[in-house]
This record gives structure tokens, C-alpha cells and sequence, in this order.
């Protein structure tokens, strides 16, 4: 079975090996990271809106974000491979770096235009994930004790997932978490509510930053669900939407007409 766990190592990879592996029995035995070189421009201080800050110095800037996914994700004792997703303004010397910089610290790496090409464009990594199947033995286990306290949950994540140096808790979010456990539901994991635009709970910080901390504003039950909710930062809890979603684009005009739906 192949799956998607979205939002990358910190949110949407974390979650699903200790929120998904926990409840469902599953156990991975391969992961693929899905980068794009803009994207990894972009966390060397490079800007989408300004082509001439997308260059090769940006993009080996940006490859420690990556590595930082990739220790996220090979701490859970799972073979690793790096997907990179074409553009077409990719160019052979920026596919080329990417691929160097894999090579160099050990992880399998391919290229992958299934965008453009479908299954003839995923066939390198197709291969690729074959080979880690075959060759390398998952041997996977969870970040955090369900035994431990909420708190120490919560640092965990923190300081192994997001590379933060420690955790401070708002009143509003102590009292809630000592009521949690007061009532029995302690042993809950954890699903951490902060930006996906960055490792931290600031979006502006790019990068993989280091000597900052992580700060819980509030803290929620999902019961029925069966996890806890730590609220980080400024987030506002609604679904993940781009920079300019569509709705801005859509509009009543006197008539009656609606445009901007397409």
C-alpha cells in the first residue's frame, strides 16, 4: 500500500507514525520524501516572486530544512529515499546539486516527472523505492511513550521533530492539560496544531532554525478521535490554504453571475 502523509516530516509525517501507526497497526517500511528545488530555494532565502533570488546558493542553503526532514523521518527506523518533484524551471545543474548533496550523506535519491509523464515519469523512483524494500530492513518505532506526561510529549516533538530548544506552556494551557490528565486522558498521543510554512511555530522562519522555543497557547481534547491538541503559535485552526486561496478570486457580480470558480 502506498499512502500520503501530507505537510511534511513535522506535521503530516509525524502524525502519521505516531498517531496513524498507533491506532491502525501499520508499520511502514519505506518513506519518501517529496522535495521540490523552489521549495528548498525558499528555505536558503530564496523568494517564489523573485526569480533572481532562485540560484544555486540558495538552493544548497536550503538543503539543511531537508536534512532536517530526513532525520525526522530515518528517527523512526524506516528506510529513506528523496523524491525530487520536477518543474519544468528546474534546471540539470540544480537536479544535479540535489542529487550530490543525497549522495553525499547517504540517502537514496530519484527524479520523479510523474506530473507531467504519469507512471513512465515515476519510474526511477519507483525502482528506487523497490531497492530500499529489498535491501534495507525497517526497523520502526514510535518517538514518544504514551505513558509519559502530556508535557513531556509535547517537548519531545519539539526538540527531536522541529529542532526546538524547549517548550513554554501559556496558563490557559496548563490548566487545560492538568485537567486532561486529571480526568484520565493522559496517555493520549499527540497532534501538534502549528504553521506547515516552517519547522517552527513562527511561518516566517525558514530554514532549519536553532535556540528557539516552542510556545503552546492552548491545548484541546479530541476524545473521540483519540488524540490531544497543542495549539502553537498564532495558528488559526482551519483547513491548510495557499498564500492567496481561491476564494479571493471568486466574486457576485450585480447581475447575479458568479466568476472565479474555475
Amino acid at each position: 500500500m502506498v499512502t500520503e502523509a501530507g505537510f511534511a516530516s513535522d506535521l503530516g509525517g509525524e502524525k502519521f507514525m505516531d498517531i496513524v501507526c498507533r491506532q491502525s497497526g501499520m508499520r511502514p517500511d519505506c518513506v519518501v520524501i517529496v522535495a521540490s528545488i523552489r521549495a528548498i530555494m525558499t528555505h536558503g532565502g530564496g523568494l517564489l516572486d523573485d526569480e533572481s533570488t532562485l540560484t544555486l546558493e540558495t538552493l544548497e542553503k536550503g538543503f539543511c530544512n531537508l536534512d532536517k526532514h530526513i532525520e525526522n523521518m530515518s528517527g523512526y527506523g524506516v528506510p529513506i529515499v528523496v523524491s525530487i518533484n520536477h518543474f519544468a524551471s528546474d534546471s540539470e545543474e540544480e537536479i544535479k546539486l540535489v542529487r550530490e548533496h543525497c549522495e553525499k550523506i547517504g540517502v537514496r535519491v530519484a527524479f520523479s516527472d510523474a506530473f507531467i509523464k504519469g507512471g513512465e515519469g515515476a519510474v526511477e523512483l519507483a525502482e528506487t523505492v523497490i531497492d530500499a524494500l529489498e535491501n534495507d530492513k525497517a526497523d520502526f518505532k514510535f518517538l514518544y511513550d504514551l505513558d509519559s506526561p502530556i508535557k513531556s510529549k509535547i517537548e519531545t516533538i519539539a526538540k527531536r521533530i522541529y529542532g526546538a530548544d524547549g517548550v513554554t506552556f501559556s496558563a490557559v494551557a496548563e490548566k487545560a492539560i492538568a485537567g486532561m490528565e486529571a480526568d484520565g486522558f493522559g496517555n493520549l498521543p499527540i497532534c501538534i496544531a502549528k504553521t506547515q510554512a516552517s519547522l517552527t511555530d513562527d511561518s516566517k522562519k525558514k530554514g532549519a532554525p536553532k535556540g528557539w522555543i516552542l510556545n503552546v497557547r492552548e491545548v484541546q481534547l479530541s476524545s473521540g478521535a483519540g488524540f490531544i491538541v497543542p495549539i502553537c503559535g498564532t495558528l488559526t485552526l482551519m483547513p491548510g490554504l495557499p498564500k492567496v486561496p481561491a476564494a479571493m478570486r471568486m466574486d457576485l457580480l450585480p447581475d447575479g453571475r458568479i466568476v472565479g470558480l474555475k
